[in-house]
């Protein structure tokens, strides 16, 4: 039986991943929830679907992609992120009422006078606060704003970085509701058709009163207020919603549907956008489920004619959103490393869950693999463009790397860094991915796909394998301290390991450097200027060089080599993450308190482990029963 289990647990597992590309379709008869979901906008300076914007910026302000309606109470409702993006456009008097800003911190709930712990009596879950509970708020929380604003990133303390984060999503949230009607429309489909019928006497009245003319003061008041409405409209900046006139000329020219709305009055024809959201908006009000759908077929139609590439692009990201592979890969590397720990208990017994954990690290490097290409297809770059997918990317080539360790050691190590070093990178991805967009626009001096291929991809390849070679230092550790499982064959084989990733790290970290100079040359004009980067980059080639050297002189062996390639996770660590959220330097994406503990945390955790594996053999489970030997070339002898 046990032959056939690795076959059946993979086919299993491979049947829950096709079920996902199953595309998700509306229901007969209901709101056409998936449609909406594929309309194309332009936000964060590309195209994308609804259900994206609605997706990144519910992770934004509750850090989840859905919203639940009464987070106090079990069993309550719980909308999709395109479900809560049809409230936020078409009826935002309800959609503020929904729990969607996530606030921890006591102090702002204090300012705010918002429930501090979970109250069913108050519908308050202690977390997650409606638009409605914190708008009467909004001076006090702007003054705390401002005195924030003058603190420098690195100084400020949790509460102003909770009163910022605030801020941040007050304004998402203000954008969004702005995007198709004003926020304040109560039954927008009938105050459009008013302005529409009153625009032509308005502008009349508008340049009479210019001439000093009898003019219709009822007209032009009524004119006056709507452009207010629609200027107040497009100076939120929400998302452009209105496909460019000319897009044979043009075809990223998108605009607000503010801008779109002011231009009847300038005489333009109204744009057959403004007339569709509006249909949707009456029909979505009135629970006309059936108009609410025609129009959105029909809306998509007229897009046919000259944004099929446009459709076409955001029904391929909707679908990849629905498959999320990543998450998929995640739970896979979750169950292949429980397999690995099963199987170090009794590894002659349980050879069935190694070689089950193997097929689910192949599954799982083929979902990671599938996401990564449709992302590369989706974007037209290469599979590294920001700190979000170079840790989706480490992770990658961690798993890679452990595939071929395994497949001449076959004793599990390979595919526990696999499934470890892929499960960590994608937890640090999605919390990566909860600042907004993983597919934004890139930077102009990043915009190179040449560079992006050749030296981003290169040098991230080489943080992978010191990743790697950390991480089997680390089981070597462990391994050797709280176990017996250290035997010499083992000893020998992961000393073989460390080595083998070392040569490769170095080789494809020093190739990465110099092509980043070469970039960097033609992008600033200077080959190297001790940017934090380049220097962090620059340790991570000396530091491997240095574990090289020290081995082939005999300065450290097994032990020694260990413990410095430990080391190479902190130097790693560094310079991928620390030089880019630490506000520091020309690659610097701003300072992040969160993101610097969590540094310092690893930091913290890397050097522990050092010091675990610097104590004599006598302390380790594994050699505690032997006569152990003066090893020279340890880093603190036995």
């Amino acid at each position: 039986m046990t032959k056939w289990l690795p076959r059946i647990i993979t086919g299993l597992l491979a049947l829950w991943i096709l079920s996902a590309l199953v595309p998700k379709r509306d229901k007969e008869g209901a709101i056409a929830v998936q449609e909406f979901g594929r309309l194309p906008v332009l936000s964060n300076g590309r195209i994308q679907p609804l259900d994206s914007l609605a997706r990144n910026s519910l992770l934004q302000l509750r850090e989840k992609q859905t919203a639940n309606t009464a987070p106090w109470k079990s069993g309550a409702q719980v909308l999709s992120a395109s479900e809560w993006l049809q409230e936020m456009f078409f009826k935002p008097e309800l959609a503020n009422t929904r729990p969607v800003f996530r606030i921890d911190n006591p102090d702002l709930k204090g300012l705010l006078s918002l429930a501090m712990d979970a109250n069913e009596a108050q519908q308050a879950d202690g977390k997650h606060y409606a638009w409605d509970q914190i708008k009467g708020k909004l001076e006090q929380l702007q003054i705390e704003v401002q005195r924030v604003g003058a603190i420098d990133q690195s100084q400020r303390t949790p509460f102003d970085q909770a009163v910022s984060k605030l801020w941040t999503g007050v304004g998402q949230y203000m954008k969004l509701q702005n995007t198709v009607q004003p926020q304040n429309a109560k039954a927008w489909d009938t105050e459009l058709s008013a302005y529409l019928e009153n625009v032509s006497a308005g502008v009349t009245a508008a340049r009479a009163q210019q001439a000093g003319q009898t003019h219709d003061q009822a007209a032009l008041d009524k004119l006056v207020n709507d452009l207010g409405r629609f200027d107040a409209m497009q100076r939120m900046e929400p998302p452009l919603a209105v496909p460019p006139h000319h897009p044979e000329r043009d075809r990223d020219n998108w605009g607000r549907m503010g801008v779109a709305l002011m231009e009847i009055a300038r005489g333009e024809a109204p744009h057959y956008a403004v007339s569709a959201y509006a249909r949707m908006s009456g029909a979505f009000n009135n629970g006309q489920t059936a108009e609410f759908n025609r129009a959105v077929a029909d809306y998509r139609t007229a897009l046919t004619a000259n944004h099929q590439l446009e459709l076409s692009k955001a029904a391929s990201e909707q679908r990849f959103n629905n498959f999320a592979p990543f998450y998929k890969s995640l739970v896979l590397y979750v169950l292949a490393g429980v397999a690995i720990l099963a199987f170090w208990v009794n590894p002659k017994s349980f050879e069935w869950l190694r070689r089950s954990a193997l097929w689910v690290v192949v599954l799982a490097l083929v979902v990671h693999t599938c996401g990564l290409i449709f992302r590369m297809v989706l974007e037209g770059r290469p599979p590294v463009t920001n700190l979000y997918s170079s840790a989706i990317f480490i992770g990658w080539g961690a798993c890679v790397l452990g595939l071929i360790l395994e497949r001449f050691w076959r004793n599990g190590i390979g595919l526990a860094v696999s499934s470890v070093v892929g499960f960590l990178t994608l937890i640090i991805a999605h919390h990566l991915s909860l600042s907004g967009d993983t597919m934004e626009m890139m930077r102009a001096v990043l915009d190179t796909n040449f560079w992006l291929a050749t030296h981003v991809v290169v040098i991230t390849l080489g943080y992978s394998a010191t990743f790697v070679a950390g991480f089997l230092a680390i089981i070597f550790i462990m391994r050797g301290f709280f176990t017996t499982g250290l035997d010499p064959a083992t000893s020998k084989s992961l000393s073989k390991m460390v080595y083998g990733i070392i040569c490769f790290a170095t080789l494809f970290s020093f190739v990465g450097t110099v092509l980043g100079g070469i970039w960097a040359d033609q992008s600033w004009g200077r080959f190297w200027g001790w940017d934090p980067k380049e220097n962090g980059a620059l340790l991570i080639v000396l530091w491997n060089a240095v574990i090289l050297h020290a081995r082939w002189g005999g300065l450290v062996k097994e032990r020694g080599l260990m413990n410095l390639a430990i080391g190479g996770n902190i130097v790693t660590a560094w310079s991928w993450f620390g030089v880019n959220m630490l506000g520091i330097g020309l690659h610097a994406y701003g300072f992040m308190d969160a993101a610097f503990l969590w540094l310092i945390a690893f930091v913290g955790s890397q050097l522990a482990i050092v010091a675990l594996g610097c104590l004599p053999f006598r302390f380790w489970r594994s050699f505690r029963n032997d006569e152990p030997v003066v090893r020279s070339g340890d880093l603190i002898p036995a």
